[in-house]
């Protein structure tokens, strides 16, 4: 019986980790197939406070990691959660690959995946010039073109983002006219700095040791292949939140969790990060909610005599 079980170990499930070690409940760390989450695929981070030279995204996860070791933390590795029951307490999870668990609460970090097309070259300059958040990234890439795929308004938005450091934005989407929001599709297609590649899908992205160095990308309607010099590209397709193995909490319509504050419909059983939020999705924010999370656990649990 765990008093306190987190799934998740990027950043909202080990801050929510070292919060909850700090408070002597033990919290067992669920890591899941992707351990550190999305930071993991990022080469530096500049925008995590405390660190003014940047620090590498894997690095500072093992930093969060060793900070909830070092209070009491347990972690459980090469495992993950395939399906929960929060009907009643003792919450019981059941597991991809070892034993079931019990457990008094519950903080929910998955996270959200970005979406990507799924072509080799993507996953082969993942970090040296393919990234799914031009927030986290934009600013690695200025006076130097850049390539954004998509046509919602999440790529509208990255595309805008990125000509405040880019060279020239080139916006790839597979149809005629943008999926967006009338007032952001405008923006986008006004805007001097982004050039549109109607029609069209991307077929390869070239680089060298160095990293990305250009695009190319097909005609759907001539067939006709153009190479694009680039420096990055921006996966813009969407998230799909890792929210599968919980079918009885309440998810909104692109199927991230939905809670008030951290709080679930569940007493005892919290969502933080990237699970529960589809506009910030920043490490940051995600640390923030995580320490919330770990607070009402230890809130709860001392409500119920613990």
């Amino acid at each position: 019986m765990e008093k306190v079980v987190i799934i998740g170990a990027g950043a909202a499930g080990l801050t929510a980790a070292i919060y909850t070690a700090r408070a002597n409940l033990e919290p067992l760390v669920i890591e899941g197939m992707q351990p550190g989450g999305q930071l993991t695929t990022t080469t530096e981070v500049e925008n995590f406070p405390g660190f003014p030279e940047g620090i590498d995204g894997t690095e500072l996860m093992d930093r969060l990691k060793k900070q909830a070791e070092r209070f009491g933390a347990k972690f459980m590795e090469y495992d993950a959660v395939a399906k929960a029951d929060f009907s009643q307490r003792p919450f019981k999870l059941e597991m991809m690959a070892g034993d079931p668990i019990e457990a008094k609460t519950v903080i929910i970090a998955t996270g959200a995946t970005a979406k990507y097309l799924g072509i080799e070259s993507e996953q082969k300059f993942m970090g040296r010039g393919v990234s799914a958040c031009a927030t986290c990234d934009g600013a690695f890439y200025k006076d130097v073109p850049v390539v954004v795929v998509g046509g919602g308004d999440t790529a509208c938005e990255e595309a805008q983002f990125l000509t405040r450091f880019a060279s020239k934005v080139t916006l790839v989407h597979r149809r005629d006219e943008l999926r967006a929001s009338k007032i952001m599709a405008d923006r986008t297609v006004n805007n001097p700095k982004i050039e549109m590649a109607w029609n069209s899908v991307i077929d390869e992205i070239l680089g060298d040791d160095s990293g990305v160095t250009a695009v190319r990308i097909k005609n759907v309607k001539t067939g006709e292949m153009t190479e694009i010099p680039a420096a990055g590209y921006f996966s813009a397709i969407g998230h799909k939140p890792n929210t599968d193995a919980f079918d009885q909490l309440e998810k909104n319509e692109a199927g991230y969790l939905i809670s008030t504050g951290v709080k679930t419909k569940f007493p005892g059983v919290y969502a933080a990060g990237d699970v529960a939020d589809a506009v910030y999705r920043q490490a940051v924010t995600a640390a923030g909610t995580g320490c919330a999370a770990a607070l009402e656990a230890e809130r709860f649990l001392e409500a119920q005599g613990e």
